[in-house]
């Protein structure tokens, strides 16, 4: 089947490993009444239609839109919506809430307030797809430190110490949309530190989770004020960003070493 997209919405539907894992989600959960928000070329909603009596494919972008539509006109079952998802009005519950406007601890895209508007239109026992986020984090010494995420360019980087999970967020819950956490790594390796890195792995359901991929959640390397530590010092990191709030929103402070 040929999908028309994006030149963005082309590059995830390459990414295979994206696709397999979002589908494996979408064939178990799906049933009755199905939103998908920021629908973009309509996969997931395709993905969904054979296991659901009716979708509202909700997609904000005008050409993405237009593009669903095309895509998913074989489907009488499906209702393609060009609106704003926050200021769209629900006329009815959904079972099913697929929702992936993911990046890298939710900070650059919208998941977090377009869901936080949605839950309330979902049934009791209903079903958010992806179900939630580990967001984990690095203390690491790069080589030209910046804001960058690691599909954009060849980071050359050291890891200083263990990954820290210092978030876990489960979307069928409201969740505060600003961020502060006090991380405090271990450092298995002396060197200089100049940045965190931040991971983030989906969970798609209580049973599978996937990691970064090249078109879902590439680490993130945020710049911190330079420093020398040495191998099993205790460094405190005070990381701040707004979900949803955009990359100009991130903070942080080493607050201690000792």
């Amino acid at each position: 089947m040929k999908f028309w997209a994006t030149p963005y919405h082309y590059n995830l539907l390459k990414d295979q490993e994206r696709l397999s894992a979002f589908y494996e989600a979408i064939k178990t959960k799906s049933r009755g009444v199905v939103f998908d928000l920021g629908s973009g070329s309509g996969i997931m909603s395709c993905f969904a239609a054979p296991y659901s009596d009716f979708i509202y494919s909700i997609e904000i972008h005008t050409r993405s839109a237009a593009y669903a539509a095309e895509n998913l006109k074989g489907w009488k079952n499906i209702e393609v919506i060009n609106s704003d998802v926050n200021g769209f009005n629900f006329t009815c519950k959904a079972d099913v809430i697929i929702c992936e406007m993911l990046d890298t601890a939710l900070i650059d895209e919208e998941q977090v307030p377009v869901l936080n508007h949605a839950l309330k239109y979902l049934n009791s026992g209903g079903v958010v797809i992806p179900a939630g986020v580990l967001n984990g984090a690095e203390l690491v010494s790069m080589k030209n430190p910046g804001l960058v995420y690691e599909d954009q360019v060849k980071v050359d980087y050291t890891v200083l110490g263990s990954m820290v999970i210092y978030d876990s967020l489960f979307f069928k819950e409201k969740i505060i949309e600003e961020v502060e956490e006090d991380i405090v790594f271990h450092l298995k390796k002396s060197g200089k530190i100049n940045a965190l890195k931040l991971t983030t792995f989906t969970l798609l359901s209580e049973d599978l989770i996937c990691g970064p991929t090249p078109m879902l959640n590439p680490p993130l390397f945020i710049p911190l004020d330079e420093l020398y530590a040495n191998k099993g010092d205790k460094v405190t990191v005070n990381l701040a960003y707004t979900m949803g709030g955009g990359l100009d929103s991130i903070q942080t402070k080493i607050k201690n070493i000792s």
